[in-house]
């Protein structure tokens, strides 16, 4: 694959992005398809969603067009990410029940699974349920860290940058047009979702954007070696999973919810170390990159697969520890209110 072919995917996904964003926002406040202030949520007025379509849009018209359906595995990661995207749609308009969007999450992730992207943990028929797991896990990982503006949008747009490189200095040119594609289109999105944001991708945007990381990094090591996967599957999605890490270990302290919405993720943290809302998701995307960098690294035989699973597993369980010393006042909205299903922003 020629480097005017990833120019033109990247082009391509920043401009459709931009482009489709700010009209589809638009119909959403026409429609009143609207994320309203309440709660915990800290946004003074109603913002427009769909911004999530615009990068699905962006993502998948270039990679479909300039790929095809040749390659089957980037396919299955197409249309499973696309049925993904289209269930993070739905229930931002009715808020499904989390039986209901895990059912969905793993009936798409099986279909990637089947085309031959399995992490090789055991080596036996495991790999399939602990892939799927996985995958599912980390969709909705990165689903709660669209949690302030520009944060997800930009550690996004980083992450799929590196994983991009990481495929094609490992022969896996199709995952890495899709990549480059999706890190584009999370460009294409950011100025629109740029504090004080004007649109929020909702649901729809941040579930597509962790399905397709996730299997993305799965592809990569299937077929390699433990510390190769280690590494593989957790520093591409490394701030989702601090994150998550911090909230569960916090919630789990204090007795509350695991599940209910409240302000007390890693950037919200930040924030009461003194970082503003664009400093903190430039720490953040920052953060990716560092993590990203290392799994490039990795597969540039630069480091050795040992110290990169080592380091990545080191590193994110500090990243989880320390910001337990940082306060939060938590502010929730009532345990049946919609936004409470699955946390949302």
């Amino acid at each position: 694959m020629n480097a005017s072919t990833i120019a033109m995917a990247g082009a391509a996904g920043f401009l459709l992005t931009v482009g489709t964003t700010r009209a589809l926002g638009r119909l959403a406040l026409h429609w009143d398809f609207t994320d309203r202030p309440v709660g915990y949520k800290t946004h003074a007025r109603p913002v427009p969603y769909l911004g999530g379509v615009a990068i699905m849009l962006g993502t998948i018209a270039p990679a479909l067009t300039l790929l095809g359906v040749a390659d089957i595995r980037t396919t299955a990661i197409i249309l499973a990410a696309v049925a993904v995207g289209l269930l993070g749609l739905i229930d931002d308009i009715v808020p499904l029940s989390p039986s209901k969007r895990l059912g969905v999450e793993s009936l798409a992730a099986s279909g990637v699974v089947m085309s031959g992207i399995q992490a090789p943990v055991t080596g036996g028929w495991l790999d399939g349920p602990l892939t799927v797991m996985w995958v599912v896990v980390m969709t909705n990982s990165v689903n709660l860290l669209d949690n302030m503006d520009g944060a997800l949008g930009a550690v996004a747009a980083v992450s799929a940058a590196t994983l991009a490189a990481t495929a094609f200095m490992s022969a896996e040119p199709g995952v890495g047009l899709l990549l480059v594609a999706l890190a584009h289109a999370c460009l294409g999105f950011l100025p629109h979702n740029w504090a004080p944001a004007k649109v929020f991708m909702g649901d729809a945007g941040s579930l597509f954007i962790g399905f397709v990381l996730a299997c993305s990094a799965v592809l990569l090591v299937t077929g390699q070696g433990m510390g190769t996967m280690v590494a593989g599957l957790l520093l591409p999605m490394f701030v989702a999973t601090v994150d998550t890490g911090v909230v569960l270990l916090s919630r789990r302290r204090e007795g509350r919810p695991l599940m209910q919405g409240g302000n007390d993720h890693l950037s919200h943290r930040l924030r009461l170390l003194g970082a503003g809302t664009r400093l903190t998701a430039v720490a953040l995307a920052t953060l990716a990159a560092l993590a990203g960098g290392l799994c490039l690294a990795m597969t540039l035989n630069w480091v050795t697969p040992l110290f990169a699973a080592i380091t990545a597993t080191g590193t994110t369980l500090l990243l989880i520890a320390l910001p337990q010393k940082i306060r939060v006042t938590t502010s929730a909205v009532p345990q049946n209110h919609p936004t409470n299903i699955i946390e949302r922003r």
